[in-house]
């Protein structure tokens, strides 16, 4: 089933992509218990007054492709969730085991799109270990590869993400492991999983987990009840 995606101003999304990277940049400095910073220097001069928005606006990123082989859930979902990872990050491994499998019964329910995006924060094995999961996608086994990166809600250490290992994963898992290892180096699934990264850097998700529920950030491995609740309201503002 496909979807055509509602059209906004063009000047609209680098606006918003802006205020929401400033929202996700000023929580990871919160949660990162930075409160010693020093106080700002005086204005040497008048300022013009700004005042803020009392909540972030609403920007919606899901692309709603009925291909996208790291999505579940309806391109037609009322309710859209964004999930930048990393498979090097133990905070994405507890949430990918404790609260992923109840928003994928969302997804398998019709209320809620899931589209995943693999991020590199950590380094080579973490980029590595995207393309791997995205060639995974590709034979429609992205969910499974996922869960077997991050086991019982761990991550692996980085001689597990290496490709010869990525490959051995591959091959219990019963993938055609010659199509695997192709994809996983092809230009394609690079230029696919570098437009997951960028999305990620041009809203500031530079830490993982970040998510856009309803177009609205949240930042780190929050309980899950803290999504289910978001998720409900997100389907009650919607009339489902």
């Amino acid at each position: 089933m496909s979807s055509t995606p509602t059209r906004r101003a063009p000047w609209l999304v680098p606006v918003l992509i802006v205020v929401v990277a400033a929202v996700l940049v000023t929580v990871s400095v919160v949660l990162s218990g930075r409160e010693d910073a020093p106080e700002p220097a005086a204005s040497p001069g008048p300022v013009a007054d700004v005042v803020a928005p009392e909540e972030p606006p609403t920007i919606d990123l899901a692309r709603l492709e009925a291909e996208d082989p790291l999505a579940a859930g309806p391109v037609d979902a009322p309710v859209s969730l964004i999930v930048y990872s990393d498979y090097q990050c133990p905070f994405c491994a507890s949430w990918a085991a404790d609260t992923a499998p109840v928003m994928l019964e969302y997804a398998e329910a019709g209320d809620l799109r899931v589209e995943f995006r693999d991020i590199a924060v950590f380094g080579e094995e973490s980029h590595t270990a995207a393309l791997a999961a995205y060639a995974a996608g590709l034979q429609d086994r992205y969910l499974d590869f996922h869960s077997a990166l991050f086991p019982q809600g761990e991550k692996l250490p980085a001689r597990g993400l290496t490709e010869e290992a990525l490959v051995a994963k591959a091959g219990e898992l019963g993938l055609d492991v010659e199509r695997f290892t192709a994809d996983l180096r092809s230009p394609e699934v690079a230029e696919a999983v570098q437009r997951n990264i960028d999305e990620a850097a041009a809203i500031g998700a530079f830490s993982t987990p970040a998510f856009l529920l309803a177009g609205q950030p949240i930042l780190g491995a929050q309980p899950t009840e803290v999504f289910v609740t978001a998720v409900e309201q997100a389907l009650s503002e919607a009339g489902a």
